[in-house]
């Protein structure tokens, strides 16, 4: 193996299970209100209404922070910053538990928004620092495996800890937010202890693998075009990526808050730990999808057919989801797993492509923020779709289409493609 190859495994090593388990405990700790949802809205008298607007307000305060969060990561360092951002959204997602009305609830999943906007665009950003641009689809399909599997054991977890109802006179939910965001702050001080910023800082590397390494960056650095830091917002290529990660996270959402209620309704029992299983099942359908889906990627280098089809998958899994029953539906439901998780690894390599330095930084906070503003809406475009045809298959059907119109813009997107 050359030095270069030597420095890609040993980085993978090092680097991916890091981010793989700060993917995990962050995933579940916004999403897990969605297996609290029956007991929870009951118990504090939230309305559905306000449920859904509390799932989907921590994407916009996510959203508003996400390009000022990418610009201190590369200011302040890739340690400090993902120690100082993981502590503090383990501490305010713990904080959910007390979170016994209404305003509390808003305020948290504010504040949770916030603190967590730094993380994703930030790891999007650290695979830029450590990997040529050959490995990255692979390298973020790893990243992102962290979603299926934050559902995997999270939704037995989650179900378990439900089940803790009246333990210490506190409900269910309370343990489960106060147990899952305090592993995130346990997290913090492995990054504190475990991460290096970049290349040039990685104990891992011997001085060869390190200077292999950053030219193989440097080099590709040079290919790109040197755009300014709000140049980016002024290229419409990069407003199109953002509209594609926009309706890629409708679906996302649409679909992760409400499915753990979904999978319930199909089996004919209220959120436990037995559904919480089943609720697993799609999730362990979107880790294999996505680990081999990334891989043909990189291996083909064929990013927007790719990218189009996977996502035509979830279309079909959500409008077909709506209109069957029983293992039939849970298979569907399986499909929509595979589509919106699968297709973002494919797809970042794309915007990827675009931009470097400052500029690739402040880009990937930009696509991110705005994209969240899908997490923002998706919910409430779901709500608001049942309750004005007074049907749940609706809210279904609202989102495939929207998930269709991503595949088509997927597939009108132009970008130089770095094999």
């Amino acid at each position: 193996m050359t030095h270069l190859e030597n420095a890609v495994s040993k980085t993978k090593k090092r680097i991916i299970p890091l981010m793989l388990v700060l993917y995990i405990l962050a995933f579940l700790d916004r999403s897990n209100i969605g297996y609290a949802k029956g007991s929870y809205t009951v118990d504090i008298g939230l309305s559905e209404s306000a449920f859904a607007f509390g799932a989907g307000v921590f994407f916009l305060f996510y959203a508003f922070f996400g390009v000022p969060a990418n610009l201190l990561m590369k200011k302040f360092g890739a340690k400090r910053w993902m120690f100082t951002i993981t502590f503090a959204w383990g501490l305010i997602s713990s904080y959910m538990g007390f979170a016994d009305t209404e305003t509390k609830f808003l305020v948290t999943r504010v504040l949770l928004g916030a603190a967590e906007a730094g993380f994703f665009p930030g790891m999007i950003y650290l695979s830029t620092l450590y990997f040529p641009i050959k490995n990255r689809a692979s390298v973020i399909g790893l990243f992102y495996i962290g979603a299926p599997l934050a559902m995997i054991f999270g939704s037995p977890l989650s179900g378990a800890l439900l089940e803790l109802h009246g333990f210490l006179n506190h409900p269910g939910w309370f343990w489960m937010f106060v147990i899952e965001g305090g592993l995130a702050v346990l997290a913090a001080f492995i990054v504190l202890f475990y991460l290096d910023n970049g290349p040039q800082d990685a104990k891992f590397l011997n001085e060869e693998e390190k200077s292999a390494l950053q030219e193989a960056l440097n080099q590709e650095e040079h290919k790109k075009t040197d755009i300014k830091i709000w140049d980016g917002f002024k290229n419409l290529t990069i407003w199109h990526c953002a509209i594609i990660y926009m309706i890629i996270q409708i679906g996302v959402y649409g679909y992760v808050f409400y499915l753990p209620s979904q999978v319930a309704s199909i089996m004919g029992t209220s959120v436990n730990f037995m559904s919480s299983l089943v609720t697993a099942v799609p999730w362990l359908c979107a880790l294999l999808g996505t680990i081999y889906i990334s891989r043909y990627s990189d291996q083909t280098g064929n990013r927007k057919m790719l990218a189009a089809v996977t996502l035509f998958v979830a279309f079909l899994g959500l409008v077909a989801s709506g209109l069957t029953s029983g293992v039939i539906a849970i298979f569907f439901l399986c499909l929509v797993a595979v589509g919106v998780i699968a297709v973002q690894p494919v797809y970042w390599t794309m915007p990827q492509s675009l931009l470097s330095g400052t500029a690739l930084a402040t880009g990937i906070g930009f696509i991110n923020a705005f994209g969240a503003l899908g997490g923002f809406v998706a919910p409430i475009i779901r709500t608001k779709a049942v309750q004005a045809m007074q049907n749940e298959i609706a809210g279904l059907m609202t989102l495939g289409v929207l998930v269709l119109i991503g595949v088509f813009l997927i597939w009108g997107l132009k970008y130089s493609e770095q094999k």
